[in-house]
């Protein structure tokens, strides 16, 4: 049995845009540790300081008696 290669129909500007993907996934690399590593720390580091600020303005918002507000 034979698998043949499926008819998409595709225009000139999907075309275009499949090409750009294509370099941009040929262009990709597997980060090394130390580049993972740090990544990895600074998004940590960025949900910590959100999370921190969404906890300060739940508790002033639920605390307002309290704070004089």
């Amino acid at each position: 049995m034979e698998i043949s290669k499926p008819d998409f129909k595709t225009d000139a500007i999907h075309e275009e845009l499949i090409r750009k993907y294509w370099r941009v996934l040929k262009l990709a690399r597997t980060p090394t540790r130390e580049e993972f590593t740090k990544i990895a720390t600074v998004a940590a580091a960025g949900v910590l300081v959100v999370g921190l600020v969404g906890f300060l303005i739940y508790v002033v918002f639920d605390h307002q008696h309290l704070l004089g507000f």
